[in-house]
């Protein structure tokens, strides 16, 4: 289960809808707590793919390793990323599974016509064959 904290899909949609009609990415910082994956910032990050960027993102590995050293500096973990798909389902593509890693949590945002629509979880099975969705608390901000 993720449960995103206070202002985190907040920060989410409106990275999405900046970004829009290209894809946003970011990566999400937390805690994990008996087995519940606390989402306490979801973090911005540049979408450098060269080509296809209303189809595709890309971080790169500096960028990884820096948001993950960040992290730890905070005594917090890398917990997963968040990606736009712009005009297109909140469904994981073939594409994010082929470049997905295990155990991390993937938010995927739909932005329809520039505006923020469903946010789904997914976390991709041990043998890399298939995303499974994860329970998605803190979706709604009182």
């Amino acid at each position: 289960m993720v449960e995103l904290g206070p202002g985190v899909r907040a920060a989410i949609d409106r990275h999405g809808v900046a970004d829009y009609p290209e894809e946003c990415c970011g990566v999400l910082v937390g805690r994990v707590e008996g087995g519940v994956r606390r989402v306490d910032e979801a973090v911005p990050l540049v979408n450098a793919r060269p080509d296809e960027r209303r189809r595709r993102f890309l971080i790169t590995p500096a960028e990884y390793r820096a948001a993950e050293q960040a992290a730890d500096a905070r005594g917090l973990v890398l917990i997963g990323f968040y990606h736009s798909h712009p005009d297109h389902p909140a469904r994981p593509s073939e594409y994010d599974r082929e470049h997905a890693l295990p155990w991390h949590s993937y938010l995927v945002l739909a932005v329809a016509a520039g505006r923020a629509g469903e946010c789904t979880s997914w976390v991709l099975s041990d043998d890399r064959s298939a995303f499974v969705a994860e329970e998605l608390h803190g979706l709604r901000e009182a």
